[in-house]
């Protein structure tokens, strides 16, 4: 079973939920310090923690053979965060979230997959696909094949913040924009903010975007 911790405000009370989720290496106790971050008292915030504090072994690029189970169960995790919150009151739609690298992956693919929230930020991140696609490795992939990202569910409306650097060692630009252009076509309101040079980390402009849409 997935260890949840919990910081904010309690469900019954909160103006919103906001579910966060961490990358490779961190535990639930350092992306909730991101929450904190925010400065919004009155937002209960909940973070799924990985097995190993791992959502999965491999790049997120990696064939979707290796991939899909571990999706699948970080997919489970998410829902189960989202589901303490609405058996609190919190409906669907006033429940947001947000990940960072690896955990900015699986939120992304939450969403894509599954809809239904206030707002999804994935900092640092992409999608992870639906499938492998046809073609050998490409270069803006890091040598790895391309995947499909091909979703059946109506976002339309959702906002979804996507952030990256022009050169980022773990999430190529080219998937950060190939994944917001399918947000796009399922609807959703998509800010891409790439952020120059080298680097990989929660920037300002994420943090902006979180802050905005949690003080609506």
């Amino acid at each position: 079973m997935t260890r949840l911790v919990r910081a904010g405000a309690s469900g019954g009370t909160a103006r919103m939920g906001l579910v966060l989720v961490h990358g490779r290496g961190a535990g639930a106790e350092d992306i909730l310090g991101l929450g904190a971050a925010l400065g919004l008292p009155d937002i209960a915030m909940i973070a799924p923690e990985a097995p190993g504090r791992s959502w999965w072994p491999t790049s997120f690029l990696a064939p979707m053979g290796g991939m899909a189970p571990h999706v699948a169960a970080g997919i489970d995790a998410v829902e189960g965060a989202i589901a303490t919150l609405e058996a609190e009151g919190l409906s669907r739609d006033r429940i947001a979230l947000a990940g960072f690298s690896q955990g900015g992956c699986l939120a992304l693919e939450y969403a894509a997959r599954k809809g239904g929230l206030a707002a999804v930020f994935g900092l640092s991140a992409g999608l992870v696909g639906t499938s492998d696609a046809m073609g050998g490795p490409d270069p803006a992939l890091y040598g790895f094949t391309a995947k499909r990202l091909n979703y059946d569910s109506d976002l339309t409306g959702l906002p979804v913040t996507i952030t990256v650097h022009e050169q980022d060692p773990h999430i190529p630009l080219k998937r950060a924009r190939d994944s917001a252009e399918a947000f796009r076509a399922l609807g959703a309101e998509v800010a891409l903010h790439v952020a120059p040079g080298a680097g990989h980390g929660v920037t300002e402009a994420g943090v902006a975007a979180m802050r905005a849409a949690l003080n609506r």
